[in-house]
């Protein structure tokens, strides 16, 4: 007996054509159990990879689903289909007309653009998963991979501005620096221009660390919050930022989003 050839549909896109194939599987699952051979022609740049996917389609009497932003290369296509009677189906276009209409404003036509997207987001998780991997010293390797190291005594605001900065696609490492406790090697060895020391007014450290003890039960007259304990500790903490060679940003009164603005900018200059 015969076996029965499985139809075939042509996934042609200008990008990768993920999105089409996407489609397409979900509509093919509903003529289970007949099985549709689904093949992907993607990255079309011009009109003779048209051609060629054409004589491959009429040979196995198959049908094309695009999605081509290019206007040149969607017109070329349904040209070519019409000419030679192949069943097509234009994804994108009618949306992108109508969204065209509604929103009165003309199309980018440009291929890709939702990978891009998509690559900007990993990025951002990627940054983000960096920042609580070496946030607060837990890991001093970090230092060296970061593209900005934030150093300041405790309470200087060192993990949300490296969350935020993270959500900019930085990868940030913060270190917390105590006299008891000697600081890394590595920033050290480090450029100085990577590494941002955040400074804060001691009235206001106190007034923030106090606060902090009360949130944890705790009394509020603990060494943590003693004046001369947090003078003698930015004391320390200006010594090594001055031994660093790094920018100091006054965090006093700035909020976490000034002060990372502050900090892109000098990335970006460098």
């Amino acid at each position: 007996m015969e076996r029965a050839v499985k139809p075939v549909v042509f996934v042609a896109s200008d990008s990768a054509g993920e999105t089409g194939e996407a489609v397409v599987r979900a509509a093919a699952v509903q003529f289970h159990p007949q099985q549709v051979d689904i093949r992907r022609v993607p990255f079309l740049i011009d009109t003779s990879d048209i051609d060629r996917m054409i004589r491959t389609v009429i040979e196995r009497s198959g049908a094309i689903v695009f999605t081509l932003v290019i206007p040149e290369l969607r017109d070329y296509l349904i040209e070519q289909a019409e000419r030679y009677r192949i069943p097509y189906i234009d994804l994108l276009g009618p949306i992108i007309r109508t969204l065209e209409q509604t929103l009165d404003q003309e199309a980018r036509h440009q291929p890709g653009m939702i990978h891009k997207l998509d690559e900007d987001y990993f990025k951002k998780v990627e940054a983000v998963e960096f920042a609580v991997k070496y946030d607060d010293g837990r890991d001093f390797n970090g230092i060296l991979q970061a593209d900005i190291v934030l150093v300041g005594v405790s309470r200087t605001s060192k993990t949300p501005l490296s969350m935020y900065l993270a959500h900019k696609k930085f990868k940030v490492a913060n270190v917390p620096l105590v006299p008891e406790i000697q600081p890394p090697e590595q920033l050290f060895t480090v450029s100085g221009k990577k590494v941002v020391g955040l400074r804060i007014d001691p009235i206001k450290l106190n007034v923030i660390r106090t606060e902090r003890l009360k949130t944890l039960g705790l009394p509020g007259n603990a060494t943590y919050a003693n004046t001369e304990r947090i003078h003698a500790e930015l004391e320390y903490a200006d010594k090594i930022m001055q031994k660093i060679g790094c920018t100091v940003i006054d965090v006093s009164n700035k909020a976490v989003e000034e002060t990372a603005s502050i900090i892109i900018d000098m990335y970006r200059s460098r």
